[in-house]
């Protein structure tokens, strides 16, 4: 044996050591808890910028970084606060320390609501926080207890009514006409509703071992795919009709977009085969989450071509 390959064989015992040493793992998982929700949070805030130019609004970057920290928080509690179906859903957290992401979720909460209360939407603020704490840990007053985690499709109406509601309220404020912001509120909210019943085909088994009745577990599916392709199809002929006619301002590409992108993902990402490759879960993640990414380039990329 060479010293090149003896050397190679150290380095990777060494290496093997300090990447399993009991301290390098909690660092490792927290981490991974402290980043696991940077993209949703990204991708909501942008989501409150798609919203405000529906609603041909001004949009207030203010306003959207405020709507990304309370999102962070809200699914940076939930991971933090744990759950049993977490354990098989995800791993990689597995040993982190709750402690720092309960601190960095309370710091990014406070700034967010300190930016919407000089905004003067703070309420707004506190309507995902606390239903992102009734659907983790529940309460309970004497016999009555209540916990959103667990009904047939409750998760997934959860999360479309919650940020629903918190995107067309942040970005509709000011709007004086509630017509365009009920149909901004069911565009994103149908949209999340969506997604959130993509990502469940791929916690089957951590939803399954915690008794949690999502979609795919209850209906099957393909009854679960056809739910969604109609929810899909319908929310997109609503706002391309309040497009046509002038309630919603003229983004004809973002209704476009959206419409093939959500298509793809329900044909694509309602299966649970080969959900570890890695090639499919970059594509799921640049598709589901990233496509508010993708939506502003092209619009800025077909701006610039216009103009």
């Amino acid at each position: 044996m060479n010293s090149n390959v003896l050397s190679g064989s150290f380095e990777q015992i060494f290496k093997y050591g300090r990447t399993n040493h009991p301290r390098q793992r909690a660092e490792n998982a927290t981490f991974e808890l402290l980043k696991s929700s940077v993209l949703v949070a990204f991708s909501g805030a942008l989501r409150i910028h798609l919203a405000f130019l529906l609603l041909h609004i001004q949009s207030s970057i203010l306003t959207c970084v405020a709507g990304g920290l309370i999102i962070y928080t809200v699914y940076t509690l939930d991971r933090a606060l744990g759950a049993e179906e977490d354990t098989v859903n995800r791993k990689e957290l597995s040993g982190s320390n709750k402690k720092v992401g309960l601190g960095i979720s309370l710091l990014a909460f406070m700034i967010g609501t300190y930016i919407l209360a000089k905004e003067g939407i703070l309420a707004l603020a506190f309507i995902p926080f606390i239903t992102g704490y009734l659907y983790s840990k529940g309460m309970k007053i004497g016999r009555f207890a209540l916990k959103l985690k667990g009904g047939l499709g409750v998760k997934n109406i959860v999360v479309g009514l919650t940020w629903g509601i918190f995107i067309a309220g942040l970005a509709g404020t000011g709007c004086g006409n509630m017509v365009p912001v009920v149909l901004v509120f069911i565009f994103f909210g149908v949209k999340l509703f969506i997604n959130s019943a993509i990502y469940d085909f791929k916690d089957i088994k951590g939803d399954t071992l915690a008794g949690i009745k999502t979609l795919p577990i209850s209906l099957g599916v393909r009854k679960t795919r056809n739910l969604l392709t109609a929810m899909h199809l319908i929310s997109h002929l609503a706002l391309g009709i309040a497009l046509i006619h002038g309630v919603l301002a003229f983004e004809p590409l973002i209704v476009l977009y959206s419409f093939i992108c959500g298509l793809i993902c329900i044909q694509n990402f309602t299966n649970s085969e080969d959900d570890n490759i890695f090639s499919k879960k970059l594509e799921r993640t640049v598709l589901v989450d990233g496509e508010s990414t993708s939506i502003l380039g092209l619009r800025m990329i077909a701006g610039a071509l216009i103009a």
